[in-house]
Order: C-alpha cells, then sequence, then structure tokens
C-alpha cells in the first residue's frame, strides 16, 4: 500500500513528541479503522536527509558561555600516606661567614715570679785563703760571703754549700790554678760530668759555668778536683800583680 493511500484511510490522532530546544507540542498519528498505524513506510535516502536538514536548521546557534560558579568548598584532610624511603644526602651547604669576635675572658691567676728567685756568692782570697793545695777527690774552698738574699741558698762550711728548695739553679765558678788540671761540680757527693772544665797548660783561671737541678731538698753542692786526677792544684795567690786575686762560686735559683 503507497503511502497517500494510508493518509487518505487513516484518521489522526493526538501524540507527544519532543522537538530539540522546543516545548512540546501535539502531532497526531494516523488510525485505520480505530487501529493505530505502529509502523510507517521507511524513510528513503532524500528524505531522511530532507528531515535530518530540517531537525538542523530548528536548533538555533550556541549561546554564551554562562559565568564561572563559586569554588566549591575545600574538600576534608586526606589521611597522613606512609613514610617513604630517605632521600639521598644533599650536597654540603656553603661555608657560613666567620662569627663575631667573643668577649676577652677574664684574668689568669697570676703566675709565679720569673727571673732569679734567689740567689748568693760566695768567694775566696789568695793569699790566705786555700793556703793549701786541692788534693784530687778534694774541695776547692770558698770561705767568704758576697751578696746574697733570703735563705734558699746558705754555706755549710767553708767548701760546702745548700740548696733548700728542689729547683733549678745556675751555677758559675771561676780559680786560679798554676799547674794543668780540671774543676767538677757535685750534687749531694755524686760528680756531675757534664759540668767538668779544665785547661791543659799555662796559668789562666779555669772557669765553669752549668745549670743543676735539684729533686730533694737541702741538697749540698761543692767544686771539686775529681777524683782520679794525679795532680793536687795550686790556687794561684797574687795572679799578675801585687793585688790578692779572687776565686767565686756564684748560685742563682731560676725555677
Amino acid at each position: 500500500m503507497s503511502y497517500s493511500a494510508i493518509k487518505k484511510r487513516c484518521k489522526r490522532k493526538p501524540i507527544i513528541v519532543c522537538h530539540p530546544n522546543e516545548k512540546k507540542k501535539k502531532r497526531h498519528s494516523r488510525i485505520i479503522k480505530k487501529k493505530v498505524c505502529l509502523k510507517c513506510p521507511p524513510l528513503n535516502g532524500q528524505q531522511l536527509l530532507s528531515r535530518l536538514a530540517g531537525a538542523i536548521a530548528e536548533v538555533g546557534p550556541q549561546g554564551l558561555a554562562g559565568a564561572l560558579g563559586p569554588q566549591g568548598l575545600t574538600g576534608l584532610v586526606g589521611a597522613i600516606g606512609s613514610l617513604g624511603p630517605q632521600g639521598l644526602a644533599g650536597l654540603a651547604g656553603a661555608l657560613g661567614a666567620a662569627g663575631l669576635t667573643g668577649l676577652t675572658g677574664p684574668a689568669g691567676p697570676v703566675g709565679p715570679a720569673g727571673g732569679v728567685l734567689a740567689f748568693a756568692d760566695f768567694f775566696a782570697l789568695m793569699p790566705l785563703d786555700n793556703a793549701a793545695t786541692v788534693a784530687p777527690n778534694t774541695d776547692v774552698s770558698f770561705p767568704q760571703d758576697g751578696p746574697f738574699n733570703g735563705t734558699a741558698i746558705t754555706r755549710i762550711n767553708a767548701s760546702s754549700f745548700n740548696l733548700a728548695s728542689i729547683g733549678t739553679y745556675q751555677v758559675s765558678f771561676q780559680v786560679n790554678v798554676n799547674e794543668a788540671g780540671q774543676l767538677i761540680l757535685t750534687l749531694n757527693g755524686t760528680n756531675l760530668a757534664y759540668t767538668v772544665v779544665g785547661r791543659a797548660t799555662g796559668t789562666s783561671q779555669i772557669v765553669g759555668i752549668a745549670l743543676v737541678q735539684t729533686t730533694v731538698i737541702n741538697s749540698v753542692l761543692t767544686v771539686r778536683n775529681p777524683a782520679g786526677n794525679s795532680t793536687a792544684l795550686t790556687i794561684t795567690p797574687l795572679a799578675g800583680g801585687t793585688w790578692s786575686d779572687s776565686a767565686h762560686l756564684v748560685i742563682m735559683q731560676i725555677a
């Protein structure tokens, strides 16, 4: 049956059809003898294109974009994730600037006095003193007292001298003798080998100087013709003139 024949024999019944961008409106379906025509003949290609173009034409142009809506509320904070692996060590930072100079600290306690702590000069004048020769293993006499201070360095007898304090002493001596010979310092009866001085010929003085350290209080110091030497020493009287010449033993405590 052709589409025209169906149109003549069908009555119209209102139905609701929704069109794009338009309100709902009523259309009619055709009824054949009170029966609804459920199927209409299929459209051919030309009819389909024609109706599609019409539908597209009915859609108006796209409107402008609406305004941006308000920002939504901040969501809840999520749970703390598990601890990740430790990262690699970073590079060393640059050296910082030097800090300010600190305040000067308080003065320290006063230290012990420096220089000479004690001194004494013992001497002999020839003639009269040391009239006899000084045999080997015998001490030279210095029976007279020169300048001194305190009681740290004192005389025991003509040839022995007391060093009261433990410390370091500078000891110097000079003696005129006629013979070739030697002299040595002793401490508490022991020869101090590093202090030996002497002369081979002539009539010049024997002169010595050394540092002596004591380890006990009241140590005894002497100047001796060393044991084992064969010559007794004559202390020269009136050496070089008419005045009595001197022999000296000078002791200074320096520490």
